[in-house]
């Protein structure tokens, strides 16, 4: 188990700069964002991936996952989504994550996270997920291919955004390949107990996002610490169960101290792990 730090807290650096900072800090992983400014798939060709694997061989970094739930590059935050009206729009999304399949694959990153469908427009929500399902069917036939697994990440105000969704939305996949990115204060932010739901889905947890959410539950990303989440509960339950895949510290909200807010969740995060007896390599 590897502890990363995804670089959407870094996009005012390029990757190579955000790669350099995040081993500087101590991190033995980082989370990739499929997009730009960072890895935008179409920006880059055989040559710049053979210079982005020997970076991070220097760095002594592994890709922890490749987060492919924004499209700056040709959207935003959320769109085009799973579930756009427009099928031109859904096969932008679609095509979005073969890409970043075949780039975790060339990485050797064992998983890239998407978004859960998008934000709910006026049809039924019957018929949001049945395309969310359809546009699942397009790419796991690659993700299979590749042994890369596609995670979904359920978020609030979303199409998925809690553990009773993710079930329903699971039982109609039929590949083994797609599982859950499972982000701890998403699932505060939805009033449940992190610990339970993740004890609830443990089954299809590829990949972990840690960070903090105020009692509130307001959907604001903090460092560690800063917030009411019982996260010791929550890495208890992961020893306990023997999750055995990676964690990414993930604060995009800090873009302007991004180096400061690592330092600072690694003062409260390295004796949590030491506690509970989490083996995380930093």
């Amino acid at each position: 188990m590897i502890l990363g730090y995804s670089t959407n807290a870094f996009v005012n650096f390029s990757l190579k700069e955000s790669i350099d900072k995040i081993a500087a800090l101590g991190f033995a992983g980082v989370e990739i964002m499929g997009d730009r400014p960072h890895l935008y798939p179409p920006d880059y060709d055989e040559t710049a991936v053979d210079g982005l694997k020997k970076r991070l061989a220097a760095r002594r970094l592994k890709v922890t996952n490749i987060n492919s739930f924004t499209l700056f590059a040709v959207g935003d935050t959320y769109l085009p989504s799973w579930i756009d009206p427009d099928p031109a729009r859904r096969q932008l999304r679609i095509n979005h994550t073969l890409d970043c399949l075949k780039m975790a694959s060339a990485l050797g990153c064992a998983n890239i996270s998407i978004p859960p469908g998008g934000p709910p427009g006026g049809a039924k929500r019957e018929k949001d997920m049945a395309l969310f399902h359809r546009g699942i069917e397009a790419v796991a036939p690659e993700a299979e291919h590749r042994n890369v697994r596609i995670l979904v990440e359920p978020e609030p105000a979303l199409l998925i955004e809690n553990s009773g969704q993710f079930l329903e939305f699971i039982r109609g996949v039929g590949s083994e390949a797609v599982g859950i990115n499972f982000d701890i204060g998403h699932f505060f932010c939805a009033g449940e107990d992190p610990r339970r739901a993740f004890e609830l889905l443990f089954k299809w947890v590829g990949h972990v996002h840690l960070e903090d959410i105020a009692v509130s539950r307001e959907h604001n990303h903090l460092i560690p610490g800063y917030g009411a989440i019982d996260l010791r509960g929550v890495f208890a339950a992961m020893k306990g169960l023997g999750y055995s895949g990676d964690i990414s510290l993930e604060l995009y909200p800090y873009v302007d101290a991004p180096e400061a807010a690592g330092k600072e969740s690694l003062e409260v995060l390295r004796p949590l792990f030491s506690e509970v007896g989490l083996e995380v390599g930093l």
